[in-house]
């Protein structure tokens, strides 16, 4: 019997014992959940600038966590080898009181909490959730690094147990999200919701001749900024990856030419990898 996802605006219909479009989610012939529930890929202490988050316990590490697939199609990635994978990728299994007890153990050394990152981590959203849970239980902080492209019901859901997200926001118009395999209004309406529980930072890759036109910079920011101007805004260079293997790197003087016109609209905008 196939059976609706409900987690991002995909609502893929998946047969069973297949997964849907984002490779992470399957029909076990009762429901769908995430089939990439607690298999790691990447595991690591990082610098919490590194999310980025730059306004979020700056000078903290975080335990960061990833898994495998995506729902979204970006031919210009930066995780492809995980984020397009699928249950054939090369996983360790942890399970959330593991995870969590591993957190804990990492406090001395400076760690604050679980960051889910390096893939879209809502394609796993039951890990997600069940390790949000408990980590909050032990007064750790939980940050997600997201796309945002999902559903509103599971975001508010989860919402109570998230301290701080990175938003990815790709580009400004609903052509350029149409060749993600995503729209724009859904992103948007993740950061608007999420700034209003939790902090929240946004990034911008900025590929040449893709998303890199004044015009497009003054729409987002100007927008981002009616939702708060004290929302940090990333602008980041986009080195050659993926399907994009060929682009050249982003210029340092379009990044500091677009970053100086986001900060007509925000208080902070940070330029990355320059």
């Amino acid at each position: 019997m196939r059976i609706a996802c409900d987690i991002c605006p995909h609502a893929c219909f998946i047969e069973e014992g297949h997964v849907g479009f984002c490779h992470a989610r399957g029909n076990t012939g009762e429901k769908i959940t995430a089939v990439n529930y607690g298999r790691l890929t990447s595991l690591a202490l990082d610098p919490i600038e590194k999310k980025p988050l730059k306004r979020f316990l700056p000078g903290s590490l975080i335990l960061s966590v990833g898994s495998f697939g995506c729902n979204l199609r970006c031919p210009f990635c930066q995780n492809c080898t995980i984020s397009m994978a699928d249950m054939t990728a090369e996983t360790a299994f942890w399970p959330p009181e593991q995870l969590v007890d591993y957190a804990l153990a990492l406090r001395p050394r400076g760690n604050i909490g679980l960051a889910f990152t390096y893939n879209e981590p809502l394609v796993g959203y039951e890990y997600v959730l069940d390790c949000a849970r408990l980590a909050q239980t032990h007064k750790l902080k939980n940050v997600l690094v997201t796309n945002g492209y999902v559903c509103e019901e599971p975001l508010r859901a989860l919402l109570p147990l998230v301290d701080a997200m990175n938003i990815d926001l790709k580009g400004f118009t609903e052509a350029f999200y149409k060749k993600l395999s995503g729209d724009l209004e859904t992103v948007k309406r993740t950061v608007a919701i999420s700034a209003g529980q939790c902090h929240v930072e946004v990034t911008t890759l900025i590929i040449p001749g893709e998303n890199d036109g004044e015009d497009d910079m003054l729409s987002l920011a100007s927008w981002l900024g009616t939702v708060s101007p004290d929302i940090p805004l990333h602008l980041t260079r986009f080195f050659p990856r993926y399907q994009y293997a060929d682009k050249s790197p982003t210029p340092v003087e379009t990044l500091q030419r677009l970053g100086e016109i986001a900060k007509h609209h925000l208080r902070h905008v940070y330029l990355g990898n320059i």
